[in-house]
């Protein structure tokens, strides 16, 4: 069974850090392609990084230069350490892993005030 779990969500203000975690367990995450998404209120879930299984990354462009995904292979987890956080990077986030099927965190709420 896989089980993804967020976690380092929180309040913080415009200019501040966060780094989120995504542990899973029986799944490799090394071996697939693992993604943050975010969802804001009203608005349509959307990529914001992700590391494919060989350790190249991607970035949505509203985050590039600020965010960035790493992987910890020993520790089967996940990280996505937020820098100069902005306003409208406020929205849950959830964490993504593609293998035979897709599964889905629960997500970890991200509020970032002005």
């Amino acid at each position: 069974q896989v089980q993804l779990v967020e976690s380092g969500g929180g309040l913080v203000q415009a200019g501040g850090s966060l780094r989120l975690s995504c542990a899973a367990s029986g799944i490799i995450f090394r071996l697939y392609t693992v993604g943050w998404y975010r969802q804001a209120p009203g608005k349509q879930r959307e990529l914001v990084a992700e590391i494919l299984s060989g350790g190249s990354t991607n970035y949505a462009d509203s985050v590039k230069g600020r965010f960035t995904i790493s992987r910890d292979n020993a520790k089967n987890t996940v990280y996505l350490q937020m820098n100069s956080l902005k306003p409208e990077d406020t929205a849950v986030y959830y964490c993504n892993v593609l293998a035979a099927r897709s599964y889905w965190g629960q997500g970890t709420q991200v509020t970032v005030s002005s």
